[in-house]
């Protein structure tokens, strides 16, 4: 064994609004010993995401809340160091569920190796992964963008929206316009091919869409709510289609937010807002590779990264991904 101590991050105490440190702690356990089918995983990288945040509210939801005083979880890359499992050998990187630890003891089942040579490891964790294709899947799935169209997309400069824009011009949109929180951001998406970007604290989502779109738009990929969906649900043209993937500026409110004020257009434009899961198009996973692996190798799709560096960082990197410091796919470095 290469260690006798393991780190994780438990959940110390449930968040009330935005999470602190406070809800964090540091745990040193013993590193576990590898049952029949059961392998024992050095991370290298772990992912955190919005998700999160949902999941440590003791509330009912699409997935069981994280509990208290045990590690949290999610996406992983990590090595192979010890475990009597065909198909597996001491070394194979493979990708699972049980981030927040340096030592994870993973089924076999429940892990999938990956190839260091077709692509970078983190991004499996990104572009080539759930992230991917979140960003794939709603657009051209749950959306049903077409050549042509006017698409807008919140938090453009995160994981997923980068993605979203960069696939909606090789796909054929017309007008591609993202919103981001700051001037730094805004430069990265017109790098990225956005027709057009803004900061939403420059004034009123509404007002600067208008400007963006003045045509109005198609498709909205939803990764804020709040304002952003009211103003998007102004600018929509007559049976446009709502994305919504997430709703971040509201996981960390105390309150109800106050907007959307002006769901009754949705009747008389017949609009479409249809929520969704990356769960649930597990059967576009093959032609999502194949298509994003092709336009990676092109050159044709670039994406960023924010990493973080040790365990003991995991909840600030966290926080910092709530707050909008990370620029594409927030990581952390074991």
């Amino acid at each position: 064994m290469t260690a006798a101590v393991n780190r994780e991050i438990h959940l110390a105490a449930r968040p009330h609004g935005w999470p602190t440190a406070e809800n964090f702690r540091l745990v040193e356990t013993a590193v576990p010993e590898p049952g029949p089918g059961q392998l024992l995983v050095r991370n290298r990288y772990m992912s955190v995401d919005p998700y999160m945040r949902g999941r440590m509210d003791d509330v009912k939801s699409y997935a069981p809340p994280f509990a208290l005083d045990a590690p949290l979880d999610g996406g992983a890359i990590g090595e192979v160091v010890a475990g009597d499992v065909d198909g597996f050998a001491p070394g194979d990187l493979v990708l699972h569920g049980l981030g927040w630890r340096e030592y994870a003891l993973v089924g076999a089942a429940s892990a999938r190796k990956v190839n260091p040579d077709l692509a970078p490891v983190t991004a499996y964790l990104g572009v080539l992964g759930m992230i991917g294709l979140t960003a794939y899947a709603g657009l051209l799935d749950v959306a049903r963008m077409q050549p042509g169209e006017t698409v807008f997309v919140s938090a453009a400069a995160g994981a997923v929206g980068s993605l979203v824009g960069q696939i909606a011009k090789l796909r054929g949109a017309a007008r591609v316009v993202g919103s981001a929180g700051s001037p730094a951001k805004v430069e990265r998406l017109r790098a990225l091919g956005f027709d057009a970007a803004f900061d939403y604290h420059d004034g009123p989502v509404r007002d600067s869409l208008k400007a963006a779109a003045p045509e109005g738009i198609d498709v909205y990929f939803d990764n804020v709510g709040g304002d952003h969906l009211e103003a998007a649900i102004s600018a929509l043209r007559p049976h446009g289609r709502v994305a919504i993937c997430g709703m971040i500026a509201q996981y960390n409110a105390a309150t109800p937010p106050a907007a959307p004020r002006n769901l009754a257009l949705v009747i008389g434009k017949r609009l479409t807002l249809r929520g969704f899961l990356v769960g649930d198009h597990g059967d576009l996973r093959d032609e999502f590779v194949r298509e994003m692996a092709g336009w990676l190798r092109e050159g044709r799709v670039a994406y960023d990264e924010t990493v973080v560096d040790g365990i003991e960082n995991a909840p600030e990197a966290f926080l910092g991904l709530l707050r909008g410091e990370n620029l594409g796919k927030m990581l952390v470095r074991l």
